[in-house]
């Protein structure tokens, strides 16, 4: 059975908001094209010399607004690892390296005691 941790709503929202972010910028990049600034394609082949194939399209680069997107999901997500990471919680506890653990499973566990009770 997993231990139990009397997280403070602040570090628990905290964690929970960065998970949020994180899934937000993972999918933002998937959106986006390979290439921030515009850069042609290639395609390499292995009668080419190379030890592998791969190719890319041309890239067409980053608009202003997807670059501001990205900039502002990333300055959010430090703020919050910064809020984790260097919150007094851990001071206090007695196995921060379980608890850090618990706190980033702390969705997955309210939902499973939700369903159980």
């Amino acid at each position: 059975m997993a231990e139990k941790f009397d997280f403070p709503q602040d570090l628990v929202d905290a964690q929970l908001e960065l998970h949020k972010v994180r899934s937000e910028l993972s999918a933002l990049y998937e959106r986006l094209p390979w290439s921030v600034v515009p850069l042609p394609g290639w395609s390499h082949t292995r009668e080419g010399g190379r030890y592998y194939e791969s190719q890319r399209p041309d890239s067409p680069g980053w608009t202003d607004e997807e670059q501001q997107q990205v900039a502002d999901l990333r300055a959010r997500q430090l703020e919050l690892v910064t809020h984790v990471f260097a919150h007094p919680f851990w001071a206090s506890c007695e196995d921060p390296v379980t608890a850090r653990s618990a706190l980033k499973h702390v969705e997955a566990a309210e939902t499973d005691s939700t369903r159980d009770g």
